[in-house]
């Protein structure tokens, strides 16, 4: 059984609902995760989605922060959301599909960090370690059940590779790039086994974004990304990971989110 698989921090589902559109009308991935919703729950705009074939619709979300969603084409056997931090902060939903074996998707929006990479004087910095080290704990255990297999994806806010962003050297000292948070993501993907699915796909030597900056004049002239969103998968599905697809031109649409969508297809 074939699958496709997208990310996407839309960064306000219900102003970018257009976009969503666009993206699930022009590629039609099976399953999309959306990560910064932005949207209480229960006011997710499901009208559009469901008019374009996207029947199953799971979704954690509060007003005007966070938030996360999986639209789908495919039935949901089973979905869940789990805390981090003592925090109900909308940052994880997880819905398992039908697949060879079953597969649990897990859809994260981990947190940014704020400017300041100390966690000793910047508490989002703080909360960003702490979800990290509990993300390491949970997916060394029993985040993908047994008999199942997994992918993860989401908005991480790592960058953890030296060509997952514009300049190695300028950015070891910006949250999103410093050695802890990069050290901490790779833990969390040798913890669990995961294989990273992008970079199986495009060689670490070369250079990878999925994030431009609003700040930026030309976006593009600059090209100075980051490659912050991403898709795993447990080790028995790595192999049947066809193609990956960054859907760059998504950050030159009308009102773009910052993020580009990120496409996985898997063969039966």
């Amino acid at each position: 059984m074939s699958l496709t698989v997208a990310t996407w921090n839309i960064n306000s589902v219900r102003l970018r609902i257009g976009l969503v559109s666009k993206l699930l009308e022009g590629w039609q991935p099976d399953v999309l995760c959306l990560q910064e919703t932005k949207c209480p729950q229960g006011q997710f705009p499901s009208g559009p989605i469901r008019e374009l074939g996207y029947e199953h619709i799971a979704e954690f979300g509060q007003k005007g922060y966070h938030g996360v969603a999986i639209v789908s084409k495919r039935p949901f056997l089973a979905q869940a959301t789990k805390p981090f931090c003592g925090k109900e902060d909308c940052r994880h939903i997880s819905v398992t599909v039908a697949g060879t074996k079953p597969i649990t998707i897990h859809n994260l929006y981990v947190p940014a960090g704020g400017d300041e990479p100390d966690p000793a004087i910047n508490d989002k910095f703080a909360h960003k370690l702490q979800f990290i080290d509990e993300l390491e704990s949970w997916f060394g255990k029993d985040c993908v059940p047994k008999g199942h297999e997994g992918i993860v994806v989401g908005d991480l806010n790592i960058a953890p590779l030296e060509h997952d962003v514009w300049s190695h050297k300028d950015l070891l000292k910006v949250v999103s790039h410093t050695p802890i948070e990069t050290e901490g993501l790779l833990r969390i993907q040798k913890k669990g086994k995961w294989v990273d699915l992008m970079r199986n796909h495009v060689p670490p030597e070369e250079k990878l974004y999925t994030w431009w900056s609003y700040r930026a004049r030309d976006w593009e002239a600059s090209n100075r990304g980051r490659r912050l969103d991403h898709i795993w998968s447990t080790q028995g599905l790595a192999p049947k990971c066809s193609r990956i697809e960054i859907v760059k031109e998504a950050r030159g649409w009308q009102q773009p989110s910052d993020h580009v969508p990120v496409v996985a297809s898997f063969s039966a």
